[in-house]
């Protein structure tokens, strides 16, 4: 835990998947700009490594699998000792899971993980966002899901990576109906290409809807970060309840 700053008032965030990518870069862009930042992820030194790139602020690392209740009720307890308060979750971790494996390759074991991580692991963490942002006070929170440009057009072989990117926008939705009546703003970012290390593949080459490889263009990650804060940092009376971004020449709208 970096106890440098103390939260203050400062708005505290819980970033799951904090280690690397997506979710390294809008902790840090968080706690460059004054927030009060819990990382979460299945290994403590990426956590610990995301934190020292912001040494001065404030921020607490907590190992969590997010497809565990238990890790995931642990990781908003700590939250709620060390700052008492929860106005941001950014629901970002996640799997692509087996990459290019056909639809009947693809194991039972496989498939579980990918819905275990990406859906299930998304809703227990939101559950728990929501349980402590409707009893906090004063009442109120925003959650922010990482979803995809998946959640919209498949790409080939990536059932079960779709599957749960489309079941996060049903499930953004229903929190955003529900949280009404609590102060409590749901809304979803789909993310296309950003680079990082999970999508380096996308600048070597990458199968298309017609079957050739191809690569694609990519976009700097610090883009979705700021885009990410714009969505956090509106009062709780407004909502970007959908947004997308991704590189601009990416082979995505059109026809493949």
């Amino acid at each position: 835990m970096n106890a440098k700053r103390t939260a203050g008032k400062s708005k505290i965030a819980v970033v799951t998947g904090a280690g690397s990518g997506i979710g390294r870069a809008v902790a840090v862009e968080l706690l460059r700009t004054g927030w009060s930042v819990a990382l979460a992820g299945r290994r403590t030194q990426p956590l610990e490594e995301t934190a020292a790139l912001v040494p001065e602020a404030a921020s607490l690392a907590v190992r969590t699998d997010v497809s565990r209740p238990e890790d995931v009720a642990a990781l908003f307890a700590a939250v709620r000792d060390r700052f008492g308060r929860l106005d941001l979750l950014f629901n970002n971790a996640g799997t692509f899971g087996p990459g290019g494996v056909p639809v009947e390759d693809l194991s039972y074991d496989a498939w579980r993980h990918v819905v275990d991580t990406n859906l299930n692991g998304a809703f227990l963490c939101a559950q728990a966002a929501y349980r402590q942002m409707k009893e906090q006070d004063p009442r109120g929170g925003r959650i922010i899901n990482n979803g995809s440009v998946s959640a919209h057009t498949p790409r080939p072989h990536s059932a079960a990576y779709t599957a749960t990117k489309h079941a996060l926008t049903g499930l953004t939705k229903s929190l955003s109906l529900d949280g009404r009546a609590y102060g409590i703003a749901v809304g979803q970012i789909d993310v296309g290409n950003a680079a990082t290390d999970m999508t380096a593949r996308m600048r070597t080459g990458a199968l298309q809807a017609n079957g050739e490889v191809a690569p694609e263009p990519v976009m700097d990650v610090a883009d979705v970060a700021r885009t990410v804060r714009h969505m956090a940092e509106l009062p709780l009376e407004a909502n970007v309840q959908f947004a997308t971004v991704l590189a601009t020449a990416m082979p995505y709208v059109g026809r493949g």
